[in-house]
C-alpha cells in the first residue's frame, strides 16, 4: 500500500498546480486510525482541492510520523499547497526541509524544481536565473531537466529578453517528448515574434538545428514589412515561400507580398496639397496657394529637375471635406501631402492611416505625435518663447522679467511657456498679472506689477520724525533741516501735500503676448506708470504696421520673433520677395513663405534617386539637415516637428529691422 501511495504522489506532481483552489463542501468529522489512513485522507482532500483540510492532515502526519517513508511526500504536498495559496516563503521552507531532512528521498529533484517555480511566481527572475544552474547540476531525470530549461526560458521572456529565452527553449526542446514538443514549439513562436530584425538575422546567419528556422525566416520578412523596409521584406518573404511551400504561414506571406506591392506603389513626382480655398479661411488658403504655385514654377524651371505635379484640393476648412479630399489624393497615388491650414488633426490621422507623409501647417498641440508620417512646418508658441528667452538671457544678459497677459487661451499658453523657458534659461519671473480679453483700461493690472495698486498698511509705513529742538538748528539758516523739509512739503495755505508713491520696477523686461491692437494700448500706459528703461517683448503678432501706427514712440526698441521677414537682407529672402512681387504684385508674408519652403523641401526630397517608397520620403525628412529656406534653416526632430531659428525683429522708427 505504501509503494502504491508514493507512486500516486509522484504522478500528481506532474500536474499543473498553478490554478486557484475552488471552494467545496468539506466532509464532516472523522477519526484517524493509522499512518496510511491519515495520509490517504489527506490525499483525498488534496485531489478535491480542499487544501486547508489537506494541509492540516499533512501537518498532522509529519507530527506523528516524521520518520516514515511518506514524510517527504507530505512535505512535498505542504510546499505545493503553500505555493498555491501564495505563501511562497513557507513553500520554500517545506521544499528545503526535504533537502535537509530527507536528502535521499526521490522527492528531492521535485523539491528543487518547485522551489525555482516559487521564485518565478514572485517575479524574482534573477533568483531563478542564478539558482537554475545549481538545480540542473543536482537533477538527472529528463522531465525535471525539461521543466528547468523551459522555466528559465519563460523567465527571460518575462524580462523582455526573447533572444535569451530562445536559447533555453532550444535546450528544453532536446528533452521534450509527447505534448511537451508542441508546448515548447509554441513558446518558440511567441519568443520569435518578439525579436527585432537584427536578432532574427543573427540567428538565421548562424543556423542551429534546434531552432525553428522556418518561423525565424517568416518573422524576419514580417519585421522588415512592419519597418517599411519593403525591398528586404520582399526578398525574405519570397525566399520563405520558395523554401517552405507547404508551411502554415505561406498564405500569410503571399498576402504580405501582394499588399507591399500594392500599397508601396505611388506617383513619385506627384504631390497633394490641402488648402481652404472656400469657406471662412479662404483668404489664407489663397495666400498659401500662391506659395505653392511659385515653388512649383521655380523648381520645374531649374535645369535637371524632374517635372513635378501638384494636385490641389479644397478642404473648405471642413472635416468631412478634408477626409474626402484625402481619399481622392490617395487614389491619385500622391507621394506626399502639404497642408492643411485648418482641420490639421483629422488630416494627419487620415494620412497616417493611409501611409502618406504629410507636412501640416498648424501650431495646434500634439500634431506631429499622431504618427511617424506626420510632420509640421510652422511657427509655434514654444518656438517663439525659446527664441525670445534665449535672446533676452544669453544675448542681453537679462534675468528678471514681468509678464502682462490676457486671461484667455493665447495669453495663458504664452505666459506658461515663457515662464518655463525662463526658468530653464536661468531667468526668473518677478511679476505676472493678467487682464480680461475685452479690457481697454489696463491701469489696475499695471499698478499691480509695480506695487501701486495696494495701499501700504499703517504698520508698514515709516514713522514720522519728531519735531527737532532749537539746538538742532542748522548753522546755515537757523531753520531745522527736518522743518525745512516740512516747509517744502506745505503749500501756500500751510497744508501738507502727500507724496505720490513710486513705482517699484524690479524687472529688466516685460513680455506682453497679445495682438498689436491691444499691445498698442498697453505700452503707452506702461510709460504713464513710470515703467521705463525696460525691454518690451512681444509675439509674432506684433510684426504688424498697426502696432507702430497706434503706439509709435512707445514701442521703439520693442522686440518680437517671427517666422519670416520680407525686408531681411538675406539674398535668398530678397530673391524670393522679388520673384513673388513680380508674379503677384504683392509682398509675401509668413503664410506664403512657409508654404513655399514646405513645398521646396518635399520637391527636393522626392527628386532624390534613392526614393522608391513613401517610407523613404519620411526617412529623408527626418534626416533633413538644416534646409536653407526663406523662413530660415529648417530640420525636423524625431517627432517630425520643425526646428528652426526664427527671425528676431525690433521696432526702429516707423519700421521693423532684423536683429543680428
Amino acid at each position: 500500500m505504501k509503494l502504491k501511495t508514493i507512486l500516486i504522489v509522484l504522478a500528481a506532481l506532474a500536474l499543473v498546480w498553478a490554478c486557484a483552489p475552488k471552494p467545496i463542501i468539506t466532509p464532516g468529522p472523522y477519526q484517524v486510525t493509522g499512518e496510511d489512513e491519515l495520509f490517504s485522507r489527506a490525499e483525498k482532500f488534496f485531489e478535491s482541492e480542499s487544501y486547508e483540510e489537506a494541509l492540516g492532515l499533512y501537518d498532522e502526519y509529519l507530527r506523528q510520523y516524521p520518520d516514515k517513508p511518506l514524510a517527504a511526500a507530505a512535505l512535498m504536498k505542504i510546499g505545493i499547497i503553500r505555493a498555491l495559496k501564495g505563501d511562497y516563503e513557507d513553500a520554500r521552507a517545506a521544499f528545503r526541509n526535504i533537502l535537509s531532512a530527507y536528502p535521499t528521498s526521490p522527492f528531492v529533484p521535485d523539491a528543487m524544481v518547485e522551489e525555482l517555480f516559487t521564485y518565478y511566481q514572485q517575479e524574482r527572475y534573477q533568483d531563478v536565473i542564478q539558482l537554475a544552474p545549481d538545480t540542473l547540476n543536482n537533477i538527472d531525470s529528463r522531465p525535471h531537466i525539461f521543466r528547468v530549461y523551459a522555466l528559465v526560458g519563460d523567465t527571460y521572456m518575462a524580462q523582455g529578453a526573447p533572444i535569451d529565452a530562445i536559447d533555453y527553449y532550444a535546450r528544453a526542446q532536446e528533452f521534450a517528448t509527447g505534448h511537451e514538443v508542441e508546448a515548447i514549439g509554441e513558446k518558440f513562436r511567441e519568443a520569435i515574434a518578439q525579436l527585432d530584425s537584427e536578432d532574427v538575422a543573427i540567428l538565421i546567419k548562424h543556423p542551429d538545428e534546434s531552432l525553428p528556422m522556418d518561423y525565424l525566416l517568416f518573422q524576419l520578412g514580417l519585421n522588415y514589412a512592419l519597418e517599411e523596409k519593403y525591398d528586404d521584406a520582399l526578398t525574405v518573404l519570397d525566399r520563405f515561400i520558395e523554401k517552405y511551400p507547404e508551411h502554415e504561414n505561406r498564405i500569410l506571406a503571399q498576402s504580405l507580398i501582394d499588399e507591399i506591392k500594392k500599397n508601396a506603389f505611388f506617383q513619385r513626382y506627384t504631390l497633394g496639397c490641402l488648402l481652404p480655398l472656400s469657406g471662412p479661411y479662404q483668404t489664407f488658403g489663397l495666400r498659401a496657394l500662391r506659395g505653392i504655385e511659385l515653388a512649383q514654377a521655380k523648381f520645374n524651371s531649374q535645369s535637371g529637375n524632374p517635372p513635378l505635379n501638384i494636385i490641389i484640393k479644397d478642404t473648405g476648412a471642413d472635416p468631412d471635406k478634408t477626409v474626402t479630399a484625402l481619399e481622392e489624393l490617395y487614389r491619385e497615388q500622391v507621394a506626399a501631402i502639404i497642408g492643411p491650414l485648418v482641420t490639421s488633426e483629422i488630416a494627419a490621422r487620415e494620412a497616417q492611416e493611409m501611409g502618406i507623409p504629410i507636412i501640416t501647417l498648424t501650431q495646434k498641440d500634439n500634431i506631429p505625435e499622431i504618427g511617424d508620417k506626420v510632420f509640421r512646418n510652422f511657427i509655434t508658441p514654444k518656438m517663439q518663447v525659446q527664441t525670445l528667452t534665449s535672446f533676452a538671457v544669453e544675448s542681453l544678459g537679462l534675468f528678471r522679467f514681468a509678464i502682462l497677459y490676457p486671461d484667455e487661451t493665447y495669453g495663458n499658453t504664452f505666459m506658461n511657456l515663457f515662464w518655463d523657458q525662463l526658468l530653464e534659461a536661468g531667468g526668473e519671473v518677478v511679476a505676472a498679472e493678467s487682464y480680461k480679453p475685452d479690457q481697454t483700461d489696463f491701469s489696475d493690472s499695471i499698478k499691480k506689477l509695480v506695487g501701486l495698486y495696494y495701499e501700504i498698511p499703517e504698520d508698514l509705513k515709516p514713522e514720522e520724525e519728531e519735531d527737532l529742538t532749537a539746538d538742532q538748528e542748522s548753522e546755515g539758516n537757523g531753520i531745522p533741516e527736518a522743518a525745512a523739509d516740512e516747509t517744502r512739503k506745505r503749500g501756500a495755505r500751510g497744508e501738507v501735500e502727500e507724496e505720490e508713491p513710486q513705482a517699484i520696477v524690479d524687472f529688466d523686461a516685460i513680455f506682453i503676448p497679445d495682438s498689436p491692437g491691444k499691445a498698442g494700448q498697453i505700452v503707452p500706459q506702461l510709460a504713464y506708470y513710470d515703467i521705463k528703461d525696460v525691454y518690451i517683448l512681444g509675439t509674432n503678432l506684433w510684426h504688424s504696421d498697426s502696432l507702430i501706427k497706434i503706439a509709435n514712440q512707445y514701442v521703439q526698441g520693442a522686440v518680437m520673433p517671427d517666422g519670416f521677414f520680407a525686408d531681411s537682407p538675406s539674398p535668398k529672402v530678397q530673391k524670393f520677395v522679388k520673384e513673388f512681387e513680380e508674379t503677384y504684385q504683392e509682398t509675401p508674408d509668413f503664410i506664403e513663405a512657409i508654404v513655399y519652403d514646405s513645398a521646396m523641401i518635399l520637391f527636393n526630397v522626392v527628386s532624390r534617386e534613392q526614393i522608391r517608397y513613401r517610407s523613404e520620403i519620411r526617412d529623408e525628412l527626418l534626416n533633413l539637415d538644416n534646409f536653407p529656406g526663406v523662413t530660415g534653416l529648417t530640420r525636423f526632430d524625431e517627432n517630425g516637428d520643425a526646428q528652426k531659428k526664427l527671425y528676431l525683429l525690433r521696432v526702429k522708427g516707423r519700421k521693423f529691422v532684423e536683429l543680428e
